[in-house]
């Protein structure tokens, strides 16, 4: 099993630039990151994306805080293109549960991704509302879990052993702080990771030898030394 790699990125000229990569197999997005791409009018700036990611998926969140708000922004979502995941927190600011816009969202065969996932508890109970049948994405933010000092590897076991047979629902490491995070996941059979612009492109630099490695990091103190004109 192949682990697909999403960019984590709102900016147009990004994601115009990576759609045409190969290594590149969709884009996630969340109202954090629209801000600062600089979107004014959501709708406007989404569609404007669309027009050049027109296969690969992409995942748009509702901002709504109440249920049925929730659902009004999910279905308008989900209108602006087949290759479109609707992004779904699983807890309002409330800490209350979606399961019920979940649930309904999946019936009507509607792409989710849920996101702000931090237990094997929340993806279990994501798991049982969701339509086997309607492709489904559970976001996992393994790095924001990292940096609280929590190992994020054993929910990341757990939960794609939950969802395994499950070919329609998969599992998605988010919050990428390096590019080691993708073996990890690869390692796991995490179905997709998704990271930032920088981390994909370090993915290309994978096979370098460590005395390759050893030699440019000597050259770079060298230069840096030189330019900064250091003598004792």
């Amino acid at each position: 099993m192949r682990t697909k790699i999403f960019c984590d990125i709102a900016d147009y000229k990004t994601i115009k630039f990576f759609n045409n990569k190969s290594l590149v197999d969709g884009f996630t997005t969340n109202p954090s990151l629209m801000r600062l791409a600089g979107a004014k009018n959501y709708k406007e700036y989404s569609l404007k994306i669309l027009k050049i990611c027109k296969k690969k998926p992409i995942s748009f969140e509702v901002f709504a805080d109440n249920f049925k708000d929730m659902l009004k922004q999910a279905y308008e979502i989900n209108s602006w293109g087949k290759n479109v995941y609707v992004k779904i927190p699983v807890v309002n600011s409330k800490g209350v549960f979606t399961g019920p816009v979940i649930k309904e969202l999946s019936n009507k065969g509607i792409k989710l991704n849920i996101t702000a996932v931090y237990t094997f508890e929340q993806t279990k109970k994501i798991f049982k509302k969701l339509n086997k049948k309607t492709k489904s994405i559970i976001s996992i933010f393994a790095g924001r879990m990292a940096d609280k000092g929590k190992d994020p590897l054993p929910i990341f076991k757990k939960s794609i052993f939950l969802t395994k047979k499950n070919k329609n629902i998969e599992i998605l490491w988010a919050s990428t702080r390096e590019a080691y995070n993708f073996i990890q996941a690869k390692q796991l059979k995490c179905n997709i990771i998704t990271m930032p612009p920088k981390v994909i492109n370090q993915i290309t630099g994978f096979g370098k030898s460590f005395k390759s490695m050893t030699l440019d990091t000597v050259k770079g103190f060298l230069t840096d030394s030189k330019k900064s004109r250091f003598s004792l």
